[in-house]
């Protein structure tokens, strides 16, 4: 039963990426998000009609849904603001292992 809290939080975090990256027009990266996302909707499916009169199970996951909406939207929201913080570490990052890739191919 915990299984489908987790699922929910999951699903609602790759519907946030789905979203983000549908606004953005990434054809492909929102269809391979879409791909994976019938997977687990066809696990939650099936869960549900082997128990269909277990209402716990609708409880639960709704809430890992739930849960999973505030933080990927949390999260989101969060890079947005803070996009140019985030992508000045990343290429400070990238530029280091650059270095050390050509560091290591001299010494070859």
């Amino acid at each position: 039963m915990m299984l489908l809290f987790f699922i929910g939080i999951v699903e609602m975090l790759i519907a946030t990426l789905w979203t983000a990256l549908v606004t953005k027009a990434k054809v492909l990266a929102s269809g391979f998000v879409t791909f994976i996302n019938i997977f687990i909707w066809y696990y939650v499916l099936e869960t549900v009609i082997k128990d269909i009169n277990n209402w716990q199970l609708i409880v639960i996951y709704a809430f890992g849904c739930a849960i999973g909406t505030i933080i990927g939207t949390w999260i989101f929201s969060w890079l947005e603001n803070n996009k140019e913080q985030v992508l000045g570490k990343w290429q400070t990052f990238l530029r280091k292992i650059n270095f050390f890739q050509k560091k290591n191919r001299e010494n070859i």
